[in-house]
Parts: C-alpha cells; sequence; structure tokens
C-alpha cells in the first residue's frame, strides 16, 4: 500500500516537472531534421531574445577557443556547426533547472550540474576518441542523464534508513532505490525526457545508463554515457551518496573497444572542461 503510494507521489513530481523552454525542443527538432536553414534557426531564437545573447556569450567562450569574435547566430552555426550550436542552448537551458541541491543524495547546490557537465563533455571526448557518430546526441544525453534526480531527491532523503538497509545487503543504489521506493531514478529521468518529447535514442539511454546490459538492444550512445558516468563518478565528479566504488561494464568496455589510453586521456581532460564550460554558462 505504502509503495503504490509512493509511485503515485513520484508520478505526480513527475508530471509537475518544469517544462523545458519550448525554443529549446523546437531547436533539437530542427537540428535533428534533414535541410534545416540558419534563418528556421534565426526565427526561433526571435522568440526567446535571451537565448540569442546566451549562445553568442558561449560561442566567445574559452570552451571553444574560437579564435575571432562571434557576432551572430549565422557565424556561431558556421563555427560550430547547427548541432553544437543546440547543444549550447539546451545547457543553457537545462543550467537554470539542474542547478540546485539534491540533499536526498547528499548533493550541494551546482553539484548535480557540474556531474551532469562532466559526463556530457566526456562523453563526447569519448566519441571523439573512438570515433563515434553521433557525438551531439550524445552530450545531450550526458547532459540530462541524472535529471530524474531531482523528482526523487526528497523521497530518497525520507526513505534513507531503508535505503542504506538494502545498500548494507549488497545492493547497488539504483536497486536499492527501486526495491524501496519502487522505481529508480534512471527510469524517472526517461519518463521526464519522453514528456519533453527529447528523440527516443536519447530518452533511452538515459533510461538504461546505469544498467546498459539489461537494454534489449546494443546502443553505442547508451554505451557511451555509460562509461561517461562511472569514468566521472570515479574521478570524484558528482559522487554524493553513491560512493566511489564504480566502473564501467566490463561488457560495455569491450563492445567500445575501450582501453585504459582512452579513459585516462579523457579522464585527464575532462576537468578543463567541465570548469571552461561551467564558466561559460555561469557568465551566459
Amino acid at each position: 500500500m505504502r509503495s503504490h503510494m509512493r509511485i503515485e507521489q513520484i508520478s505526480r513530481m513527475i508530471k509537475a516537472f518544469p517544462a523545458m523552454p519550448g525554443a529549446a525542443l523546437q531547436l533539437l527538432t530542427l537540428a535533428n531534421a534533414p535541410g534545416t536553414t540558419v534563418q528556421q534557426i534565426e526565427a526561433v531564437l526571435r522568440q526567446e531574445p535571451g537565448l540569442t545573447a546566451n549562445l553568442l556569450k558561449l560561442a566567445n567562450s574559452a570552451y571553444f577557443g574560437i579564435p575571432s569574435q562571434v557576432g551572430s547566430v549565422r557565424q556561431a552555426v558556421l563555427l560550430l556547426g547547427l548541432k553544437r550550436m543546440v547543444q549550447m542552448v539546451v545547457a543553457a537551458c537545462a543550467s537554470a533547472i539542474m542547478d540546485r541541491g539534491v540533499p536526498g543524495y547528499d548533493l550541494p547546490a551546482g553539484e548535480l550540474w557540474r556531474h551532469s557537465l562532466a559526463v556530457s563533455v566526456a562523453a563526447r571526448g569519448l566519441a571523439g576518441e573512438l570515433k563515434i557518430q553521433a557525438a551531439d546526441e550524445i552530450f545531450t544525453a550526458g547532459l540530462l542523464h541524472d535529471v530524474g534526480k531531482l523528482v526523487l531527491g526528497q523521497f530518497v532523503q525520507e526513505d534513507h534508513a531503508q535505503i542504506d538497509s538494502a545498500l548494507a545487503q549488497g545492493m547497488s543504489f539504483e536497486a536499492a532505490e527501486a526495491a524501496v521506493l519502487g522505481i529508480d531514478h534512471a527510469a524517472i529521468g526517461a519518463q521526464v525526457l519522453a514528456q519533453w518529447s527529447l528523440p527516443e535514442k536519447i530518452v533511452h539511454a538515459v533510461r538504461w545508463h546505469h544498467a546498459p546490459e539489461s537494454y534489449s538492444r546494443i546502443d553505442t550512445m547508451l554505451d557511451v554515457v555509460h562509461v561517461a558516468n562511472m569514468l566521472c563518478l570515479m574521478i570524484g565528479i558528482g559522487v554524493g551518496r553513491e560512493g566511489l566504488l564504480h566502473e564501467p561494464s566490463p561488457l560495455v568496455t569491450r563492445r567500445l573497444g575501450l582501453k585504459p589510453a582512452h579513459l585516462e586521456k579523457v579522464a585527464s581532460q575532462t576537468l578543463q572542461w567541465v570548469s571552461d564550460l561551467s564558466q561559460a554558462l555561469t557568465v551566459a
């Protein structure tokens, strides 16, 4: 009975979760549509004047290292590419939703957002190292992979004793969430992104990022997001209550052809990438 009530409470929280700004969703759709023009992008951005200013500030940040001043949306698209530009718009919008503390996970204000940025840039870095296509969608999936924690945080906090008991029995944190609350943060995150009408492959990557072996088919984007998440937890970004005992799935590591050198290189670069992008987003 109590478990059923919990699921109903969580469902209501999901339905009430803040929507992604309409302009960001329109841009995501355009970025995945063939034949999208700069004029269409400019028309969407005109609906949200602040987004254009933020986009140009981001384009001129140290994260991209563009030597010349970017002064227009057209120039930003030309220099960054349409999909990468849309990533930055989504990141700027997501920061307003995710840059807050999540007490149930022992994550102070800003730490969930820092972890989300770290996973997104690490995922993009891994995709580059492994010569994987769709790096743009990988960035977005990495950025939003833990959005479910914002819904589940208060319930984790209220039922922390039962979750701690499950952890003491050797369960993973995600298994403990599911056992006590009837659902885990990855499943909730997938529901939020489906509610936002994000592409199905991004929704699936978020849903299975802790258990890629359990997904019904092999999905390279999911595998990369899983490894990026584990890598960031291993180097201590956004750990919270989940602890440091993390490592990528051996099956996924083999599937991707990952070598220790790939992980070491991306891990060494991630902190700087996060610092540059975080600073740019703060300014923007």
